[in-house]
C-alpha cells in the first residue's frame, strides 16, 4: 500500500475513535455506490452525518480541509441523497469535515461540523 493511502487508513481510524468519543455510532466506512464514496457516515442523536476525512502530515502545502474542493463536496451530497434515499433514512443530514495533522509530534484533530450545505 502506497504511503499516502496508509496515511489516509490511519487517519480514517482516529477520526472513527474521535467521533465514537463524542458519542457518534459509526453506521459506515468507505460506503461506495457507483462511483460515489463517503470516508465515514455516522449518526447522532440528532444527524446523519456525512463525513469527509483530510490527513497531511504537516500544513507547508495548506490546511488538510483546505483539499475538500466544490467537486468533492458536491460528489458527497450526491452520495448521500442516493445513500438517504436506499435505506429510507428521514433523519436531517449533516456534512462533516475532519482533518488532521499526523507526524512524530502526534495528531492535530480539527472537526469541522455542518461544514458545507447541499448547494447542488
Amino acid at each position: 500500500m502506497a504511503d499516502h493511502n496508509e496515511l489516509g487508513r490511519k487517519g480514517e481510524e482516529v477520526a472513527v475513535e474521535y467521533l465514537v468519543s463524542k458519542g457518534h455510532q459509526i453506521v459506515a466506512r468507505n460506503w461506495r455506490f457507483h462511483g460515489y464514496e463517503v470516508d465515514i457516515i455516522s449518526e447522532d442523536e440528532e444527524y446523519i452525518v456525512f463525513v469527509e476525512v483530510k490527513t497531511r502530515t504537516s500544513v507547508l502545502w495548506g490546511n488538510p480541509e483546505d483539499f475538500v474542493g466544490k467537486q468533492r463536496m458536491r460528489r458527497m451530497i450526491q452520495a448521500a441523497g442516493i445513500y438517504l434515499k436506499t435505506y429510507a433514512i428521514d433523519k436531517p443530514a449533516r456534512f462533516d469535515i475532519i482533518a488532521l495533522v499526523a507526524n512524530d509530534q502526534g495528531v492535530e484533530i480539527e472537526h469541522y461540523e455542518d461544514a458545507f450545505l447541499p448547494f447542488l
